[in-house]
């Protein structure tokens, strides 16, 4: 008897101590949080990079007494998720600061903290071994995979892989995915900002540049203009091609007139012109009709319960996203089947125009779409250049588009000889010879997205696909998805 009791007071106090951690792991972190935004405001960078290492990665020797017991509150409870949560976060307190204060060294040496060779060195202490392998598990994760993406905008290495090229892409699902902590998201959405500002400002400077050099010079090498693409001299093509479709059959005022028409449409007529539209001048090839045939059929069997609806914007958005999804992946783990058709029979440019015209009337799509091409690139990466140079310039094709069709900077086409471009239709390759590009700031018609109606749309949109769908389940989000939907 007096063992039995004896034995569950002993429980009891355990489960005390358990309850207690427990529930001081909220005050543990926010005291490790608010002592590091308070230490990378008011020290030097080198400074605050040392004490992150001395808490997270030596655990000894921090300058504050009570940081490293907020620690071990989240160790001794036993709870690696919440230990991973605050690393992560404090990591990202650090980024966000250090990105604007510009000392971007710093990031690319707390990304390389995590090589200390400490954290592989034999030790008998349980708490430290607890420690380390949760580092180690750490830095083996997808979490540390995205903290990566913040060094490598300053990586110097002469040779980096095809895929980081597209960063601006990668950062996307961080910064929609509302589980991620506010500073991390944060950081993704100015990092990804950026690079987008940078590669328009790149290539509005070819562009100008290289047309204004005579072709029959040789300029020195460290003066030649840098070509921001992989395409090489055919991207002047590729942009004349894209900007010589004007006049009323621009796909601006395409996509406007479209809006315009069927604002009163029910959802049934709605998909039904929807389907015209996004086919609307689509050039004559197999691999085109068979578009044509599935988007119909696609549009056909979405969301049936509100063919009757009159359309709005919610439908709208939802609308476009699933055929962004149907156009480029439906699981988010390998590419849909159009998408793989359209690319190996040589039509990235119509798979890319449809996408625009999705993007031109719902611009709320395009962090979605945005996000469907993170998702490809993931799934690419894996595939060595010379094995996916057939998806790289599908990736190429849709950067410049997007850059010259929904950015705030114009691109026109001015025909040095005085003709119009082709009038209404698109212009002839030789025509197109006689044209230069040139760019400007547009004239904001509409406000950039606002960061916060992006969140609401998402929490929404969330909440509305976490329901039962009535339509084709091939049709429906996977749970863990986390654009809208």
């Amino acid at each position: 008897m007096v063992v039995e009791r004896t034995s569950q007071e002993h429980q009891k106090r355990s489960l005390e101590r358990t309850n207690r951690a427990v529930r001081n792991i909220p005050k543990a972190q926010e005291t490790i949080y608010t002592y590091l935004l308070e230490i990378v405001n008011t020290w030097p960078a080198g400074d605050v990079l040392n004490e992150f290492r001395h808490l997270f990665i030596h655990h000894v020797n921090t300058i504050s007494s009570h940081i490293l017991p907020s620690l071990y509150e989240i160790v001794f409870a036993n709870q690696q998720e919440e230990f991973r949560n605050t690393l992560k976060r404090s990591c990202y307190i650090l980024i966000n600061n250090w990105d604007l204060s510009r000392n971007h060294a710093f990031i690319q040496q707390l990304i390389q903290s995590f090589n200390d060779p400490i954290l592989d060195r034999h030790t008998v202490s349980p708490t430290l071994r607890r420690l380390r392998s949760w580092i180690k598990d750490f830095v083996n994760s997808q979490d540390f995979e995205q903290l990566k993406l913040f060094a490598s905008r300053y990586d110097q290495r002469q040779h980096v892989h095809w895929s980081e090229r597209y960063t601006s892409y990668l950062l996307v699902p961080q910064y929609i995915d509302l589980n991620n902590p506010e500073e991390q998201r944060h950081a993704a959405r100015a990092l990804s900002r950026q690079l987008k500002e940078q590669f328009k400002f790149d290539l509005a400077m070819y562009t100008a540049k290289s047309q204004a050099m005579n072709p029959d010079a040789i300029a020195p090498a460290d003066s030649r203009i840098k070509n921001p693409t992989f395409l090489g001299d055919d991207v002047l093509r590729l942009i004349k091609g894209i900007l010589a479709r004007r006049g009323i059959f621009s796909y601006t005022n395409l996509a406007n007139i479209f809006l315009e028409q069927t604002k009163q449409l029910s959802y049934a007529q709605f998909k039904q012109s929807l389907q015209k539209y996004l086919v609307f001048s689509v050039d004559a090839h197999p691999a085109a009709d068979s578009l044509k045939t599935h988007l119909s059929e696609r549009l056909s069997v979405l969301y049936p319960e509100h063919d009757n609806r009159t359309l709005d914007n919610a439908i709208l958005l939802r609308t476009c996203n699933r055929i962004v999804d149907f156009l480029t992946t439906e699981n988010r783990q390998e590419p849909s089947p159009i998408f793989v058709q359209l690319l190996t029979q040589g039509k990235p440019l119509t798979l890319v125009v449809v996408l625009l015209k999705l993007v031109l009337i719902c611009r709320y799509s395009r962090t979605h779409l945005e996000a469907r091409i993170a998702d490809l690139i993931q799934y690419y990466k894996e595939y060595p250049d010379d094995e996916c140079q057939w998806v790289i310039n599908f990736f190429e094709i849709f950067d410049i588009t997007m850059t010259i069709y929904a950015e705030n900077i114009e691109f026109n086409l001015i025909d040095m000889a005085g003709a119009a471009p082709g009038g209404e239709s698109q212009a002839t390759a030789q025509v197109l010879d006689t044209y230069r590009i040139f760019s400007q700031l547009k004239r904001q018609d509409e406000p950039d997205i606002d960061p916060q109606e992006l969140e609401r749309l998402l929490a929404e949109e969330l909440t509305v696909t976490s329901s039962p769908v009535t339509s084709s389940q091939e049709d429906t989000p996977p749970p863990a998805e986390n654009s809208p939907a």
